[in-house]
């Protein structure tokens, strides 16, 4: 797997909160579950009909990246350009 898209993804806090993408704001949720063999992730633009979502096992080779019902290349992009707000 893309290992700036791992370390990424691996680097995003577990919740749900704001984040921007493209200059449009997103509500993402992410879960850790199964003892670390297991990401969850949704992401739900604010104001527009855009969603990413996907599982993520990054136990499995080098990870293995499962996205729903979208072309894997918008997942690894939005993970790897978006900005997430802190308060």
């Amino acid at each position: 797997m893309h290992k700036p898209f791992h370390a990424r993804l691996l680097a995003l806090e577990d919740g749900a909160y704001d984040t921007s993408y493209k200059d449009r704001r997103y509500l993402l949720r992410k879960q850790t579950l199964l003892k670390e063999k297991l990401i969850k992730l949704y992401a739900e633009e604010l104001g527009g009909s855009d969603f990413i979502s996907l599982n993520y096992y990054p136990q499995v080779k080098d990870g293995l990246l499962k996205p729903c019902e979208m072309p894997q290349e918008k997942v690894i992009d939005f993970i790897l350009e978006l900005k997430t707000f802190k308060s």
